[in-house]
């Protein structure tokens, strides 16, 4: 039951028999207090396709305060420059952003736009969303925020929104909620400001309308909100429980200083990315550990043990597993994902280890 303190005053108007208010309520506190940020400087559709791929699963913070997304653009400002350049190239560049996939689709939407298109970014929302590895969402983006078209756009901030805005109780992350959610998102949006209205409904979710202790009494559309409990909306599905693995990894250096790593093989998580070389439980039984450190990723959490290994005491590999010697020079420029970059990192810098 909900909180009485927490149950807000009905709305006095409805969204949709509303709309223009609406609109106008929701733009004007955007046009004041929106946030400004590089991709909503730019109507460039290749920009706003990086910065929508980066933002799939990494925090704005993260994007621009390490200069991921400056990085980026810097070295491949646009499809031609990426659709030839050599995988691990792109996988640096994209290194400690994880979800590796995301660069590999870019790089195979590029090729698509420089064959299919003329080097021609399509300006077609169907074509767009024809483009591999763009879905809904980051089609509607890319029309709606490069090209002003009335196209909806629903991510978790959003589906939060409209949840509350209507006082939807379905799970949102199911198909019937998701049909429900982007069908009045459809409904909602602009049809000559979609840019705006796109980033002010997304903005709201990110501040007033946010997940925890949502602030109604200062929402500049509270009053066409139909929810009276926000705090118990959205609805979703129960969290998929998370599964706890343990990996064991090996230090290795060989008598010039050069350091053993392993290359991920096709299908893995990190496909092209290099890590240190991995072991099972017994292999490693009998080795000094040296290094211990946790991370997640999708639905698991990851405690990476490394051991210090010399080459003649080196447990054999799993067959068809390539590995290769680097010195500490060819480490830097190399693609390796962040939990084992930070173990390097910390190991190579152990006076012991030099």
């Amino acid at each position: 039951m909900a909180d009485s303190s927490k149950i807000k005053p009905l709305a006095l108007r409805h969204p949709i028999d509303n709309l223009p208010e609406l609109h106008t309520a929701l733009l004007k506190w955007f046009a004041s207090e929106g946030k400004t940020y590089p991709w909503r400087e730019t109507t460039d559709p290749w920009s706003i396709l990086v910065s929508e791929i980066m933002l799939q699963q990494t925090q704005i913070a993260t994007v621009l305060d390490r200069g991921y997304y400056a990085n980026f653009l810097a070295r491949f400002p646009d499809p031609i420059s990426i659709a030839d350049a050599d995988e691990e190239e792109i996988l640096k560049a994209w290194e400690g952003l994880g979800y590796y996939r995301r660069v590999r689709n870019l790089q195979n939407t590029a090729r698509q736009i420089v064959t299919s298109h003329d080097n021609q970014f399509p300006t077609d929302h169907g074509q767009i969303l024809d483009l591999p590895g763009v879905g809904p969402y980051t089609a509607g983006a890319v029309a709606s925020f490069a090209f002003n078209q009335p196209e909806p756009i629903v991510d978790g901030n959003i589906a939060r929104v409209l949840s509350r805005l209507f006082d939807f109780h379905g799970e949102v992350d199911s198909s019937a909620g998701q049909k429900q959610i982007w069908a009045w998102a459809g409904q909602l949006v602009h049809s000559k400001k979609a840019r705006q209205w796109n980033s002010a409904i997304m903005e709201l979710g990110q501040t007033y309308c946010s997940a925890k202790n949502p602030n109604c009494d200062g929402c500049p559309v509270w009053e066409f909100c139909l929810t009276r409990t926000p705090d118990l909306l959205p609805s979703k599905k129960a969290a998929k429980k998370t599964v706890l693995v343990d990996e064991f990894t090996l230090l290795c250096r060989d008598q010039f200083g050069r350091v053993l790593m392993q290359q991920q093989a096709s299908g893995a998580r990190r496909e092209g990315f290099w890590k240190l070389p991995e072991r099972d439980a017994e292999a490693v039984a009998h080795l000094h550990s040296c290094y211990r450190a946790k991370y997640g990723i999708t639905h698991h959490r990851v405690t990476l043990y490394v051991y210090q290994c010399a080459p003649e005491s080196l447990p054999e590999a799993a067959k068809g597993t390539k590995e290769s010697w680097f010195t500490v020079d060819e480490l830097e420029a190399l693609p390796i994902s962040s939990p084992y970059r930070k173990a390097l990192d910390k190991l190579l810098s152990d006076s012991l280890m030099l």
